[in-house]
């Protein structure tokens, strides 16, 4: 029989040690922990699909409490199926000694335990759903206060016409002109034709050169559309298709 623990914090920013200190108190591994930085919503995670391709009949499975598992009603049932039936392993919520499926195999005790476990399931799913609830809250009072999400927006430099200019120019290459800005060349286009719609210009701007080999080029015109060549004995004047 093999120990395996698993851990789940829903960000990357979020710290696992309270679980890792919740596992320790048992004779598990430190290579048979895995540990996802994923949302509880689905089961779709890398470090647990290792975990169930390496857990074999007799395999003890510990989990600090049943939301760490998953905040999915339906599919926490069917991953609890999985591992116990199919893969004939069991598991042990830490939290709640009622899910341990080490104790209690009679029918009695496989009741019990899947009662806690439809309640405790609901009860995690229906937390993630206030959970959203509340941050779509929040975020809709912060936008109400004039909060802006996202990456802040730049802004050209003061002295971009100088540099826009010696660019056109060829003065200043792309590479630089990005550094000055310091922003994509698209980016750049983008403000610029901002600039020109407020201030109700329409310029034509050199097209954005491709960026290959550490090297920016040219994109190649666009031959010019030439008109079919009619022979005067044809006795067409007009071709059907441009009418």
């Amino acid at each position: 029989m093999s120990l395996y623990g698993y851990i789940r914090v829903s960000s990357r920013d979020q710290n696992e040690d309270r679980q890792i200190m919740a596992l320790s108190q048992f004779p598990i591994p430190e290579k048979n922990i895995y540990i996802d930085k994923k949302s509880g919503k689905d089961f779709n995670r890398p470090a647990y699909r290792r975990l169930l391709r390496r857990l074999k009949p007799g395999d003890l499975l510990y989990v600090k409490s049943i939301d760490r598992l998953g905040r999915n009603y339906t599919e926490i049932i069917e991953q609890w199926r999985i591992i116990t039936r199919e893969k004939n392993a069991d598991i042990k919520i830490i939290d709640m000694p009622l899910l341990d499926t080490t104790y209690g195999k009679d029918l009695l005790g496989t009741f019990i335990s899947d009662l806690v476990l439809s309640v405790l399931s609901y009860a995690a799913e229906l937390e993630r759903d206030h959970i959203r609830s509340r941050q779509a809250e929040g975020i809709a009072a912060a936008k109400a206060r004039g909060v802006r999400f996202g990456r802040p927006v730049k802004n050209l430099p003061d002295n971009f016409d100088e540099l826009y200019t010696a660019w056109r120019r060829g003065e200043l290459s792309s590479a630089d002109l990005e550094k000055e800005c310091d922003m994509a060349l698209g980016v750049i286009y983008r403000k610029i034709r901002e600039r020109q719609q407020s201030s109700g210009m329409n310029a034509a701007l050199p097209p954005v050169r491709k960026y290959r080999r550490g090297r920016f080029i040219k994109a190649a015109p666009r031959p010019p559309v030439v008109p079919p060549v009619i022979p005067p004995e044809s006795g067409v004047t007009k071709p059907e298709a441009l009418e």
